[in-house]
């Protein structure tokens, strides 16, 4: 790989990254409510998820994913509920339907890494989609393992940013605004991720036709 792919690799990943996913909602809505430090766990949740999939895209199961249709579609659907859960719960938050104390609690790191890993792991297309991006930037001439992991560890590492970023800047608004910018989140968060999950589910219910 040269250095000019490289760079193209760069740009064509932070053009992914302009438009907030899921995960980096989740990251804004964590780091408001349980502060930068904490909310980090959250996001290692989801590079862990990424790190998982880009192994299984370098070893093939992409195909097989896509072959298992039975199977692809399972995952969709409790990828789509597990979205819609996150959501009301975002924005029972927000209206105070929480019980009390509860969000004002430090939250374990478990809780927020394992919430980071379940967002970004019920994407399954994911291993379909670094399947399909990786090889656009490989040289078949060059060993595989060396450029595999150089894309594979470009992208954490941009993802990585993008998520800290995020976190970062959700974390001193919660502290300028306090309760105010963080329950304006976790609307804003919570209504994002249930219309993703409704999106979801009706492109899920399109290819079954």
């Amino acid at each position: 790989m040269t250095w000019e792919i490289w760079v193209i690799y760069v740009a064509t990943v932070l053009a992914f990254m302009s438009t907030p996913g899921p995960s980096h909602l989740l990251m804004l809505s964590n780091s408001m409510s349980h502060g930068f430090r904490p909310s980090l766990a959250t996001a290692a949740g989801d590079l862990s998820a990424n790190a998982l999939q880009m192994l299984a895209a370098g070893l093939g199961l992409a195909a097989i994913i896509v072959a298992s249709q039975n199977a692809l579609t399972v995952i969709k659907w409790l990828g789509v509920a597990y979205l819609l859960w996150l959501g009301i719960k975002m924005l029972r938050r927000s209206s105070g339907d929480a019980q009390p104390g509860k969000v004002a609690q430090k939250a374990r790191v478990k809780t927020l890494w394992m919430e980071g890993f379940l967002t970004s792991a019920a994407n399954p297309k994911a291993v379909v989609f670094f399947a399909a991006l990786f090889p656009q930037f490989m040289d078949g001439a060059k060993p595989f393992a060396t450029q595999f992991l150089i894309l594979s560890v470009t992208y954490i590492a941009i993802d990585g940013a993008f998520l800290a970023g995020y976190g970062a800047t959700a974390g001193w608004l919660a502290k300028k605004l306090k309760g105010k910018a963080t329950a304006m989140l976790d609307k804003l968060g919570g209504t994002f991720l249930i219309v993703a999950a409704l999106l979801l589910g009706l492109k899920t219910l399109r290819e079954a036709d």
